[in-house]
């Protein structure tokens, strides 16, 4: 448990530090995100964006187990 929760802490602090250069990147702006815009609401759905991360976090976590 205690490698665990150390783990996530130094993800987190990695993530924290890398942020500025993170939100460069076009995440959340992908075609096929979808954005609805109406009169008093506003609804967005990062499908594109949620589909490249899960790949992503898939093949981290893949060639961690390797």
């Amino acid at each position: 448990m205690q490698k665990a929760l150390i783990g996530i802490g130094v993800a987190i602090t990695v993530i924290g530090l890398a942020w500025p250069l993170l939100s460069k990147l076009p995440l959340g702006r992908l075609p096929g995100d979808l954005v609805i815009d109406r009169p008093g609401v506003k609804v967005f759905l990062p499908l594109t964006t949620m589909l490249l991360v899960s790949a992503a976090v898939s093949l981290v976590l893949w060639l961690l187990r390797r």
